[in-house]
């Protein structure tokens, strides 16, 4: 159905008999979704007699959005960090969305949301010289930290050391740290039993063990600045 959306919001005027023969479907499947799309409150408009045609009014969707419980945590998340950084531009509308957003919350998803905003620090902007080091990691490696953070999940990670020195490590993903436009984690690291940040465009290889961690307090980790990098 989400083709013949498009379909029929992309076009002013088309008929059942060219949406079929378009998507390869009978007429009778196509009248069917239809009817599915009106149920579902689509708004979607016919003309009658011979040769009428049907179309999706084109101002249907505006304000509606179907995101599921981990995107809509996904964008609140990014809101905030938009906010913490304190940039001027296009944050006019950021209370009236989150607003709309936290609405749609449970209040027991809505102390799980603001748990793992306060897990997300932004500092200064990266150097330049730490910038032009940088590259985006790859998704694989995104998505399995992404999920270790937020179920508070011991990380199998690779990691490169600025000198190129490899090694293999678990880590226990406590916090983020943005300094733009560069990410870190904020670790308990099991290898050295120690407290470290790691910078995630250095992670070569990632993989979720399926244990979890009970969350530390950010007193409990300690960042000096280390010439453009970040030691614990």
């Amino acid at each position: 159905m989400e083709l013949l959306a498009v379909r029929l919001k992309q076009n002013a005027h088309c008929t059942v008999g060219d949406l079929a023969r378009e998507l390869g479907v009978s007429e009778r499947t196509i009248s069917r979704d239809l009817s599915l799309m009106r149920d579902q409150g689509m708004q979607i408009d016919a003309d009658r007699g011979r040769g009428g045609g049907v179309r999706l009014d084109r101002n249907w969707g505006v304000g509606r959005m179907n995101l599921s419980y981990a995107e809509a945590v996904d964008l609140l998340i990014s809101l905030a960090v938009t906010e913490q950084m304190n940039s001027p531009m296009f944050l006019a509308n950021l209370d009236s969305i989150r607003r709309q957003l936290v609405a749609s919350f449970s209040p027991a998803k809505r102390e799980m949301v603001d748990r793992l905003k306060s897990r997300i620090l932004v500092g200064v902007t990266a150097s330049t010289y730490v910038q032009a080091g940088t590259s985006p990691p790859p998704k694989p490696i995104v998505q399995a930290l992404h999920q270790a953070f937020t179920d508070q999940e011991t990380l199998a990670i690779r990691y490169q050391r600025e000198d190129g020195e490899t090694s293999s490590r678990e880590i226990e993903p406590h916090y983020l740290l943005l300094k733009y436009p560069v990410w870190y984690v904020v670790a308990q690291d099991h290898l050295r039993n120690a407290s470290r940040t790691f910078r995630c465009d250095r992670i070569l290889a990632a993989s979720r063990t399926g244990t979890h961690f009970r969350l530390l307090p950010k007193e409990a980790f300690q960042l000096t600045p280390d010439g453009d990098e970040l030691v614990m």
